[in-house]
């Protein structure tokens, strides 16, 4: 049966009838699907690709291990004939009519146009006042970046960012607190539970629906207000679409492309706000391995949207200059009691433990070098009986986080967790919060040609350099932790700190 429920744990406590209400909503909705009508053109004025337009557009160049060139920074100037860059957003395109509906259209011509003429100059007289906002922000993070400093000048009664895991402690804290001063999230309140405001707690996929969770509850960020707005949330998850519209065993993801197409449509043409930026200051988020996929059937949300994805897998399209990486957490409980803490370097007996499904070729290759071949490096598909996961990460010093099918792993989040440095290895991956964190001062980067040679990059990590990367990993761990409610510079601000990132890098205007 198409529509039936498998097991999906919601984080909200849906009766049957609100979930059989939304699913009577949605089958119309998919059935109807229009994609191309609805959308416009398959190739968008917007394109992200070109990463001088975001060198050039706002202060990702301070954060990013990609635009650290100083000739690209914060040079707002156009090449001579040039197209307006990407950062650079004029009511939607250059080249595309946007046609919105007129409420008033019942009234005389000439009422109309003055009415609406009058509507129009509000919004954008009020977007102009965000943007400029905006840009006082950019520069105040701007200075602070000057400063160049390991620790924020900046007073705060609570957790003050310094030292070497960041890329700029400074322009991180400056940054934050005009993200707690300024940001504002307008959640369209279209769709029907359960594939729309609701998602996952006690799953693989949990990070998705505790966020939409919060996003929901309103208690932090969110404007009743779209005008106020700085980005609009999607909320959407791809984990409920592949619960109630994909058929197990098919091939067939049609449903799912059409129905978030369906839905792009209806906030299109019902509000102005995706027509004026061509999608660019919209948000969307997804733990699920199709998350990116999804994304395909819409164009301009692959193209121009703010994309937070568990799968930040570069091969595959994610742009780290204007998408999110996401943590992958599996929370079998839906909580994190008990998993947070491990003892001390001097307590882990075992150089480097790994044990998990043999899921791709990366972990193909793990397993086929080091599976019973080391007592220090220890690796398994299945653990001995007896043997407890949690008690493996705890006694090791080094946990290896493999990609599988998919780049994005929960065992990184387990060995911050465990307070075991992760080893990532991964050809294609972002890690989450890279635009902030410096990875490789609390972690260890492995290329998978380099799977042979694991135990030797591991022992020539210096006891010293050891502890002082286990000190690090402690102090970032606050970074990953879900907590309920949220606490400042926790798992949910720091991925509402990475969106309002991608919001400075772009202007929009009417």
């Amino acid at each position: 049966m198409l529509w039936s429920r498998r097991n999906l744990h919601l984080c909200s406590s849906l009766s049957s009838l609100s979930s059989t209400a939304g699913l009577l909503f949605f089958i119309p909705l998919v059935l109807i699907s229009s994609v191309a009508c609805i959308l416009g053109p398959a190739k968008s004025f917007l394109s992200f690709s070109s990463p001088f337009a975001w060198r050039s557009a706002g202060l990702y160049g301070y954060y990013s291990q990609i635009s650290i060139n100083e000739e690209f920074k914060y040079n707002y100037l156009k090449r001579e004939g040039e197209v307006p860059s990407s950062h650079m957003i004029r009511n939607g395109s250059l080249n595309q009519t946007v046609v919105l509906k007129d409420p008033t259209d019942h009234q005389p011509a000439h009422e109309a146009k003055e009415v609406s003429g009058n509507a129009i100059i509000n919004r954008y007289s009020k977007l102009e006042r965000l943007e400029t906002m905006l840009s006082k922000a950019r520069n105040s993070i701007r200075k602070a970046a000057e400063n160049g400093s390991m620790t924020s000048k900046h007073e705060d009664a609570g957790y003050v960012p310094h030292g070497p895991m960041y890329r700029s402690a400074n322009a991180f804290h400056r940054s934050y607190l005009e993200m707690e001063k300024n940001f504002k999230v307008y959640v369209y309140q279209e769709g029907e539970p359960p594939i729309f405001h609701d998602g996952p707690c006690r799953s693989i996929y949990s990070t998705e629906g505790r966020f939409i969770h919060e996003m929901e509850m309103g208690n932090f960020y969110r404007t009743k207000n779209p005008d106020e707005a700085l980005v609009y949330f999607l909320p959407f998850s791809v984990v409920a679409m592949v619960q109630y519209l994909y058929e197990p065993g098919g091939h067939d993801r049609l449903a799912i492309g059409h129905t978030l197409a369906d839905y792009i449509g209806l906030i299109a043409g019902k509000h102005p706000f995706w027509n004026r930026s061509l999608g660019a200051d919209h948000f969307m988020l997804s733990c699920h391995d199709w998350g990116p996929y999804s994304t395909t059937y819409v164009p301009q949300l692959f193209n121009n949207s703010i994309r937070v994805l568990c799968n930040a897998n570069t091969s595959e399209g994610f742009n780290p200059l204007k998408d999110v990486s996401l943590p992958e957490i599996h929370l079998r409980t839906g909580e994190i009691t008990g998993l947070i803490g491990g003892p001390s370097p001097s307590r882990r007996s075992i150089l480097a433990f790994f044990a998990g499904r043999l899921h791709g070729h990366i972990r193909y290759l793990l397993l086929e070098q080091w599976k019973e071949k080391d007592q220090d490096v220890q690796v398994y598909d299945n653990l001995p009986a007896g043997v407890s996961y949690e008690s493996m990460l705890r006694k090791s010093r080094f946990c290896l986080s493999p990609s599988g099918y998919e780049v994005a792993s929960p065992r990184v989040v387990e060995a911050i967790y465990a307070e075991c440095i992760p080893v990532l290895i991964s050809d294609s991956y972002v890690p989450p919060f890279s635009d902030v964190l410096n990875w490789k001062s609390f972690s260890v980067e492995v290329a998978v040609k380099d799977i042979p040679n694991i135990k030797k990059i591991l022992m020539n990590i210096s006891q010293t350099q050891y502890i002082r990367m286990h000190r690090r990993l402690k102090q970032v761990q606050r970074h990953f932790v879900i907590n309920g409610p949220p606490k400042r510079f926790d798992l949910f601000h720091m991925i509402m700190h990475s969106i309002w990132l991608r919001r400075l890098n772009i202007q929009i205007e009417d």
